[in-house]
């Protein structure tokens, strides 16, 4: 497929454990993130590794600081030669522009994080933001758009009305993605791949449900066919 709607989380402590598993793997079927753990213990020679064997690598390091060190950290992102790179919203207005600035709007993608999956409706409580977890989701996407960066990580619960409100163009990116039958870990706002795609998704984040699965290419195999039979319906 031309265009892999999976991104699988290479959630490892090593990168033995991601070189093995990804060795499994087709990249025409899905893209690979690369998170705060695994690239901390790799670094970016695995992220050569991992494009060397085919893969597009989502790298998720949600930068949030001064707006000056998170642009130069973006830049050094984009060198790296990665699809898809992630700061987080809550940095403001200046910190998302001067992301914006700093990678060329035709190489890598640019999202922001929104609202971690796993916080709830007690989390902004205790930290004094006002709103339930979707008014804020809404405010952060919104001042994204704004700021012209390509995308926000939401979850698949907040997929629908993200896309009416911020149109057909806006990459959404939902982790939190479980199948029907799977455990849901400490994710709390999730939802199944089905469901997601249907609330307009574009890609989703899907780690343990594959990595953890005693077959991972047939896990792979049956959520790809899954998302087929749902964008083939509609």
């Amino acid at each position: 497929m031309s265009d892999p709607r999976i991104i699988v989380a290479l959630d490892f402590p090593n990168a033995e454990y991601a070189l093995s598993l990804t060795a499994k793997l087709d990249p025409t079927w899905c893209r690979v993130k690369v998170g705060k753990e695994l690239f901390t213990a790799a670094g970016p020679h695995l992220i050569e590794k991992l494009m060397g064997k085919g893969f597009e690598v989502f790298l998720d390091l949600k930068f949030h600081d001064i707006p000056g060190t998170v642009a130069n950290a973006c830049r050094a992102a984009v060198a790296l030669g990665v699809w898809m790179i992630n700061v987080h919203a809550l940095g403001g207005r200046r910190m998302l522009s001067a992301a914006r600035e700093a990678v060329p709007p035709d190489s890598t993608k640019l999202i922001a994080v929104t609202l971690l999956t796993s916080m709830e409706q007690c989390d902004l409580d205790e930290l004094g933001v006002n709103g339930d977890p979707h008014d804020v989701v809404q405010r952060l996407a919104l001042l994204t758009q704004d700021c012209g960066l390509d995308g926000v990580v939401c979850s698949p619960r907040e997929a629908a009305e993200l896309r009416e409100v911020m149109g057909p163009g806006f990459c959404l990116v939902t982790p939190g993605v479980r199948p029907a039958d799977a455990s849901l870990d400490d994710q709390k706002r999730v939802s199944s791949p089905r469901q997601a795609i249907q609330n307009g998704a574009d890609y989703l984040v899907i780690g343990r449900p594959i990595t953890q699965a005693s077959d991972p290419v047939s896990m792979l195999r049956r959520l790809n066919d899954e998302i087929d039979e749902v964008r083939n319906s509609s």
